[in-house]
């Protein structure tokens, strides 16, 4: 009787050990992964809090961060992204250098434009006062030791993506030249992802903002590269969720949320309190939040999307049609969100920040 009793010990033992190796596996499967394709101009903007908000979620694996020029250039924002990697516990992560420059727009056909049409109030990497491509200047934060993976982005995101067919979000917060640069490798690229999340796009914002009040249809990300949007937005992604001006003017990185961050110990909220330098709208902190999170956004509409590449003085303003007076071409239908609950995503932002992930 007592042998029977030792190998029934023996046997539950066995059992919960082998739920024990079997359970992190488990977990991990049911990670959401996500490729993050972003520009970034300094420490601590929009583009490395949005970052952060993906990396600290326990909800995703992020499988590696690409970078693109826009706001800034790609070499300088992939060493700001690199460093911030390190000082927030997550150098894990591989960081991919994307493309220098768009397509087809050049800085100086822009600049030509600008006198032609008239100005724009933000230029990201070609405002004037800044520096050529290649030039990274010294780094608040100090220089990074973690270096940035071997392979170009577009590779990366096509090779990733085909290792987990149907499971990949793409994350895309700046312009989207990578992403069409991976379609032109890949035409079934699109197909063999989860969807798309891309930060851009103006429909109708009701502001007193001078940037968008006599604009409102134009938007930096879809203007800087506005043949790279045009691909991306008509491949064939099984679903692309938009988050627009509209929405985007409606939130506010407030003095509130950054005292909330300053009581936080964690590594995230103490490098978002040491290097941020405003209190702007949160553009891309607000693509990735309500990725993680549907719900804060109060109300969406189901569009038909492209952009204008005519070359005139619309270059690069977006174009939106209903299903019922779309033309007869070959569009997706994108959910373009306009309005959140900004209380609720104002808590979850903190919340994700304050958390302590181990490196």
């Amino acid at each position: 009787m007592r042998g029977k009793q030792q190998n029934q010990r023996a046997l539950i033992a066995f059992a919960a050990a082998l739920l024990l190796t079997i359970a992190p596996s488990s977990a991990l499967a049911q990670k959401r992964l996500v490729i993050i394709d972003q520009d970034a101009v300094d420490a601590s903007d929009s583009g490395e809090m949005s970052m952060l908000a993906l990396l600290q979620s326990p909800q995703v694996d992020v499988l590696g961060i690409t970078m693109v020029t826009g706001d800034g250039w790609r070499d300088e924002g992939m060493q700001h992204t690199l460093r911030m990697l390190e000082l927030t516990n997550h150098a894990n992560v591989p960081v991919f250098p994307g493309a220098v420059f768009p397509l087809v727009r050049t800085q100086e056909e822009t600049r030509l434009d600008l006198q032609r049409f008239g100005k724009v109030t933000w230029l990201g990497a070609w405002n004037d006062g800044g520096h050529g491509p290649a030039v990274v200047p010294p780094l608040p934060e100090g220089a990074p030791s973690k270096k940035p993976a071997d392979e170009d982005a577009a590779h990366f995101l096509v090779r990733q993506v085909h290792a987990h067919p149907g499971e990949v979000t793409i994350y895309a917060a700046g312009p989207f030249t990578n992403i069409a640069l991976a379609l032109a490798i890949d035409p079934g690229f699109a197909e063999a992802t989860r969807g798309i999340v891309m930060m851009g796009g103006s429909l109708n914002p009701q502001t007193d903002d001078p940037e968008f009040a006599t604009a409102p249809r134009h938007e930096f990300n879809f203007w800087f590269d506005p043949e790279a949007t045009r691909k991306v937005l008509r491949a064939h992604w099984p679903r692309i969720d938009v988050t627009t001006v509209d929405v985007s003017i409606k939130t506010k990185f407030s003095d509130d949320m950054f005292a909330a961050l300053g009581r936080s110990k964690s590594p995230a909220a103490q490098y978002i309190v040491k290097y941020s330098k405003d209190r702007g709208y949160m553009w891309d902190e607000l693509a990735a939040c309500a990725w993680l999170d549907p719900s804060l956004i109060t109300k969406t509409r189901d569009l038909y999307l492209d952009v204008d590449v005519s070359h005139g003085p619309s270059y690069g303003d977006t174009l939106t049609w209903t299903d019922a007076v779309k033309p007869a071409i070959d569009l997706r239908l994108t959910h373009a969100q306009v309005d959140v609950d900004m209380k609720k995503f104002a808590k979850m932002f903190v919340d994700l920040m304050s958390a302590t992930k181990e490196p």
